[in-house]
């Protein structure tokens, strides 16, 4: 027998906290006893317009958040036909109208995100929402736009198209990134109008993200540079989950370039979370004070905001860091955690206190993005739960634009030597 076992045993008992029995938390099916058209009608009381192509995204972006949205149950309707069409525009028609509210073109809650403008009517549906509604829309595409038709409908509806170009890259990893997408060529005449509002697009290399927003300035200095690194998620190739993790090394010196150049437009670094949190950190501190927790209480939260709450207010609380387990890859995002993510960092605890925007999900109140309800959580696991109402969806989407400038990047973040030690505090895991 061997009793140095037994005692190391004994003591890791005393030491470490017990993992739980891991309850299976599943979300209740929705479709199944459902025709399509409730599909519809969900995803436009959320304020989409929800088209369909019948059939899985052919422009299959390497890079795609969609590749494996496995953890929500979807149920795609059958190509969106002119009769379909106009049940949506009655439907949405009904609905009274806020001057501040962009529809958003494409169901991604209930239905698999797709580019609609393959659709062969897409561009006629979308003049007919503007002639035959008062309703503003806003919509998402690699390209696939009719020039110069876009161009005209803007002219002809100002103020009320939003218009968010995904270019993505201009340069050599375009074709292994996107080889379906639209060519460059068309791509110039997209932006050389008064159409597009703001173009994304991400450093993946040196000369990458710098040379692209000088070429889209040259061509219009009007729209928002909208500038990052692409986030990898589960499901997405090892090659191109290296690609999108590189650009992380030449973000910085590829945003001064951008900084020196003096470009016109509007230049902002939105995609990444550790950033952004960390240029939100006053505002983080102060509303975890108004708290008022005390030392005993655990707090749920995910890797960027617990450095911040771990380098200021250490001690203060138990900061539960929770990994973004359902989405997988490098997500970093306390509001798209799961309740089954915090399910798997239980020890001990008999309550926690859960950030609103973790369950005030599109999937309904009290829901977490897969559809679990908070109410299941707390039965299946026996931890109770305290909703922190001041960390809602929209305090969080409100931080993520409020500091989210190039400059001030730069300035508070890449120049500031207090972030070598927030990038080093260590993540509990």
């Amino acid at each position: 027998m061997d009793y140095s076992l037994i005692h190391s045993r004994s003591f890791l008992k005393k030491v470490l906290p017990m993992q739980r029995e891991l309850p299976v938390l599943q979300a209740p099916k929705l479709f199944s006893k459902h025709d399509y058209r409730d599909v519809l009608k969900r995803e436009m009381d959320a304020g989409k317009i929800p088209l369909s192509l019948g059939k899985e995204c052919p422009v299959k972006c390497a890079f795609c958040y969609e590749l494996d949205h496995s953890y929500r149950e979807t149920l795609d309707p059958p190509k969106t036909s002119q009769e379909d069409w106009q049940f949506i525009l009655n439907y949405i028609s009904s609905k009274p109208t806020d001057p501040l509210q962009f529809w958003c073109l494409g169901g991604n809650e209930y239905m698999e995100w797709t580019d609609l403008f393959l659709h062969p009517k897409a561009m006629e549906w979308i003049e007919d929402f503007l002639k035959f509604t008062d309703k503003n829309i806003q919509f998402f595409t690699v390209g696939f736009v009719h020039v110069p038709k876009i161009h005209q409908l803007v002219e002809q509806y100002p103020g009320r198209i939003n218009f968010e170009l995904s270019v993505i890259t201009l340069g050599e990893y375009r074709q292994k990134l996107m080889p379906h997408a639209p060519s460059v060529k068309h791509l110039m005449k997209v932006l050389d109008g008064p159409a597009v509002s703001s173009a994304n697009f991400y450093a993946f290399d040196e000369n990458t993200m710098s040379a692209d927003a000088k070429i889209i300035s040259r061509i219009n200095s009007r729209c928002v540079l909208w500038m990052g690194c692409l986030t990898p998620v589960g499901g997405i190739q090892e090659t191109t989950s290296r690609l999108m993790k590189q650009g992380r090394k030449y973000l910085a010196v590829e945003a001064e370039k951008i900084y020196d150049a003096g470009l016109p437009n509007f230049t902002t670094i939105h995609t990444e979370a550790y950033v952004t949190a960390f240029l939100n950190r006053k505002r983080i501190v102060s509303l975890f004070d108004s708290l008022e927790l005390e030392k005993r209480d655990t707090v749920v939260m995910a890797g960027s905001v617990y450095r911040i709450l771990a380098m200021f207010r250490k001690n203060r609380a138990r900061f539960l860091h929770v990994p973004n387990a359902t989405l997988g890859g490098d997500s970093d995002c306390t509001v798209l955690l799961t309740l089954n993510d915090i399910a798997k960092r239980l020890t001990n605890e008999k309550y926690i206190y859960v950030p609103q925007c973790i369950v005030e999900s599109g999937r309904g109140h009290g829901r977490d993005i897969a559809g679990v309800h908070v109410d299941d959580f707390v039965s299946k696991t026996g931890v109770k739960v305290r909703i922190l109402p001041k960390i809602s969806t929209k305090f969080a989407n409100n931080r993520l634009y409020r500091n989210g400038s190039l400059q001030n990047y730069l300035e508070d973040y890449v120049r500031n030597p207090l972030t070598r030690s927030y990038e080093t505090v260590p993540l509990t895991v």
